[in-house]
C-alpha cells in the first residue's frame, strides 16, 4: 500500500483519478482488440447522440455534465474523424444542431456487441461490497445540493467560530 493508498479519503480524488485513467486505457485497449478505432473519451458524446438523435452544443454539455470548451473540443475530433455533423436549426435558423453520421451510425453498429461486453466486465468489476456505482451516484448527488467548495467554506467559517467539530 501506498502512501496515497494510505491518506484514506484525503486522496479520493487523485483515487478516483487513478481508477478513471486505468478504465479508459483499459477501454481503449478493448476497442483496438475488436478492431474498432475508437477513442473512449468520445464516448459520452456519441453515446448521447445515439440515444437524442439531434441536440445543440448546450444540450450536449448539459447531458454529458462538461464544460462548454471540453464540449466544443471533443465535437471538434468527432466532426473531424466524420463521426459528427451539424446541420442548422429549423425552427432557429441561428442555433445548430449535432448529429451523427451515417459513419458514426455504422460505428455504433460495430460497438454495440462490445458494450455489451464491457458492461459484463464493469458489472463484475463494480459490483463489490461496497456497491461502486451506487456509492458514485449518492456521492454526485450530495454534491449537486452542496458542492465540495461550499462544504469546506462553511467548515471553515465554522472552524473560525471554533464550533468545528472533528
Amino acid at each position: 500500500m501506498n502512501i496515497i493508498d494510505e491518506s484514506g479519503i484525503l486522496a479520493i480524488s487523485t483515487r478516483l483519478q487513478r481508477l478513471s485513467e486505468q478504465l479508459r486505457k483499459d477501454g481503449a485497449q478493448v476497442y483496438k482488440a475488436y478492431g474498432i478505432a475508437f477513442e473512449p473519451k468520445w464516448f459520452p458524446v456519441i453515446y448521447t447522440l445515439y440515444h437524442k438523435e439531434k441536440l445543440s452544443v448546450v444540450e450536449i454539455a448539459n447531458e454529458i455534465g462538461y464544460t462548454h470548451p471540453s464540449t466544443i473540443s471533443l465535437l471538434k475530433e468527432l466532426e473531424k474523424q466524420k463521426l459528427i455533423r451539424s446541420v442548422k436549426d429549423k425552427e432557429d435558423e441561428r442555433k445548430r444542431r449535432i448529429l451523427l453520421t451515417s459513419k458514426g451510425l455504422e460505428l455504433i453498429e460495430q460497438m454495440k456487441p462490445v458494450w455489451d461486453v464491457i458492461r459484463i466486465a464493469l458489472n463484475e468489476i463494480a459490483d463489490n461490497q461496497n456497491a461502486l456505482l451506487a456509492a458514485i451516484t449518492e456521492a454526485e448527488n450530495k454534491i449537486a445540493t452542496q458542492s465540495f467548495l461550499q462544504r469546506v467554506l462553511q467548515l471553515k467559517q465554522e472552524q473560525k467560530a471554533g464550533t468545528l467539530e472533528k
